[in-house]
């Protein structure tokens, strides 16, 4: 249940900023057309993008839509499939864990930077996208693992 409201509030993120990036495209668009020069929409339209497509990362992670084995998948039955979703799990677990501690070293490394157009925003707000992505990936692959520890219980137990 906390794994899907998780998933519904990144995806109403990613749905935000994908809208704020198409507003600031077709604001781009309009001025340019007029001749008048809007220069802030290209970063607004970058860093809504980086927001955007960060939050469907992670939700795909969750939904194993991105890193997947599928002929083999397709081929393996019971343990040996939930056996082969643990071990990709788990590698992806190590790799976002990795992630999720360097992502914090970004962050704090570029938070005062400015962005150039609106130099009252902080470039963080950006960066910050990076630790929330992986955190919430590292839930879902916990998740995953537990679940599929879950299911090798009960096959264990069925015998």
């Amino acid at each position: 249940m906390f794994i899907r409201f998780l998933e519904k509030i990144q995806l109403t993120v990613g749905v935000i900023f994908l809208i704020i990036f198409f507003i600031a495209i077709i604001i781009q668009v309009i001025t340019r057309y007029f001749g008048i020069s809007v220069i802030w929409t290209e970063e607004v339209a970058n860093y809504s993008f980086i927001w955007a497509i960060f939050m469907g990362a992670a939700v795909m992670v969750n939904r194993k839509d991105h890193f997947n084995f599928d002929l083999l998948e397709k081929k393996l039955k019971g343990k040996a499939r939930v056996t082969l979703s643990l071990v990709i799990d788990s590698i992806l677990l190590l790799f976002c864990a990795a992630l999720c501690f360097y992502s914090f070293t970004a962050l704090t490394s570029f938070w005062n930077y400015n962005w150039v157009t609106l130099p009252s925003i902080k470039m963080g707000y950006v960066w910050l996208s990076f630790p929330v992505m992986t955190i919430t990936m590292v839930i879902y692959l916990f998740a995953h693992i537990a679940g599929g520890i879950r299911k090798l219980a009960v096959r264990e137990a069925i015998k």
